[in-house]
């Protein structure tokens, strides 16, 4: 499990196109997305820079650790 900080989310839009970007990456991927904190808590089996990957691809600059 992995917790992805990401920048730029503002919104519910954004939050769901994040969502949909960790779901393109790991189709069987658990996202949590907060938008408060401009988190996404992701349990995934994944490398987790292929999950970052595509969410910097869908705008949103981002970063991660093991949680």
């Amino acid at each position: 499990m992995y917790e992805f900080e990401i920048q730029n989310m503002t919104c519910g839009h954004c939050a769901s196109t994040v969502e949909k970007a960790i779901k393109a990456a790991d189709p069987e991927a658990s996202a949590i997305i907060d938008l408060t904190a401009r988190t996404a808590t992701v349990e995934t089996r994944n490398d987790p820079a292929a999950i970052s990957a595509a969410i910097e691809k869908a705008g949103y600059p981002s970063s991660f650790k093991p949680l």
